[in-house]
Order: structure tokens, then C-alpha cells, then sequence
């Protein structure tokens, strides 16, 4: 029975012990660290607002600049078959039309991408084939232009279809 006394004795001991670790924790110490705490969480939370309206801006910015692709790629599509028409039978209505129209686009930002006698760029261009290259047209520049392209400010609208000298 000693035995299981000294037991008892030892956990009302741990008990003690626990009890006086819990009330050496300073309530001030404590409410200072929780407000350390969220002062850090607010000042994440703040930062991560200000990214996100950042990028919202930015994004607001690029829909209003390039807002006009789409229609712009219609009106070049309506052009190209103005342009066949023209190649056809000279009519100066079209001319006229056609004339209004590309002053309309470019205008707008709508420019023509120069491939003739340039280096070949995959970024702007679209090879439809290759060709031999001759002292005219060295490896890897425009032969020929097979349907031109164009370009919307900076970005790319309408690839140009060309010709590419090449080895292979």
C-alpha cells in the first residue's frame, strides 16, 4: 500500500507542477503575441489586396488597349475579300471602300507585318513552304508573301503566309 500511495503522491506532484507552468504564462506576454500576431497576418492580408488590385489594373489596362482585336480581325478578314475582289475586276467603288476601310484600321493600330526580303520571324510569319536559297534570298529569309499579315498595336493578329528560303 506505500507502494500505491508514493504513486498517488507523484501524479498530485506532476499535477502541481503543470498547474504552476500554466500560471507562470504572463496573460500581457500573452496578449502581446497574439497581437504581434495579427498585426502580421493584417499586414500579409494588406499586401496581398494591393497585388491583387495591381493585377487587376493591369489586366483592366491590357482588355481596354487590345479591346479592339476582335472586331479588327473581322474587318481584315472582310478586307482580304475586297482585296480578291479587286484582283479580279479594278472596281473604284471597291477601291474606294477598300482605301476607307485600311485608313479605318490603321487608325485603329492595325498595321501590315513586312515579310518580303526579311529574315523569316515564326512569331509573325507562317512558312507554307520552302524554297532553295539563291544569292537573292539567303537561308531563312522571305521568298515570297502568299497572304500578308498583320498586326494589332504590337501583338500579332493575322500570321503572314510565306515563302522561306531553307537548306532542308
Amino acid at each position: 500500500m506505500d507502494e500505491e500511495e508514493v504513486v498517488v503522491d507523484e501524479t498530485a506532484t506532476e499535477d502541481s507542477e503543470e498547474e504552476e507552468l500554466v500560471e507562470e504564462i504572463d496573460p500581457l506576454t500573452e496578449a502581446l503575441t497574439r497581437a504581434e500576431n495579427a498585426e502580421k497576418e493584417i499586414s500579409y492580408r494588406d499586401a496581398e489586396i494591393q497585388n491583387v488590385r495591381k493585377r487587376l489594373m493591369s489586366e483592366k489596362s491590357t482588355a481596354i488597349q487590345y479591346g479592339g482585336m476582335g472586331m479588327a480581325r473581322k474587318m481584315l478578314s472582310i478586307l482580304s475579300d475586297i482585296d480578291r475582289a479587286l484582283s479580279v475586276n479594278e472596281d473604284e467603288g471597291l477601291t474606294l471602300i477598300r482605301t476607307k476601310m485600311w485608313s479605318e484600321l490603321s487608325g485603329d493600330g492595325v498595321s501590315n507585318i513586312p515579310t518580303k526580303g526579311e529574315k523569316f520571324d515564326p512569331t509573325k510569319m507562317e512558312a507554307i513552304t520552302t524554297l532553295p536559297p539563291s544569292d537573292d534570298f539567303p537561308p531563312n529569309s522571305v521568298i515570297d508573301e502568299v497572304e500578308a499579315g498583320y498586326l494589332y498595336k504590337e501583338r500579332v493578329l493575322i500570321p503572314a503566309r510565306v515563302v522561306v528560303a531553307s537548306d532542308q
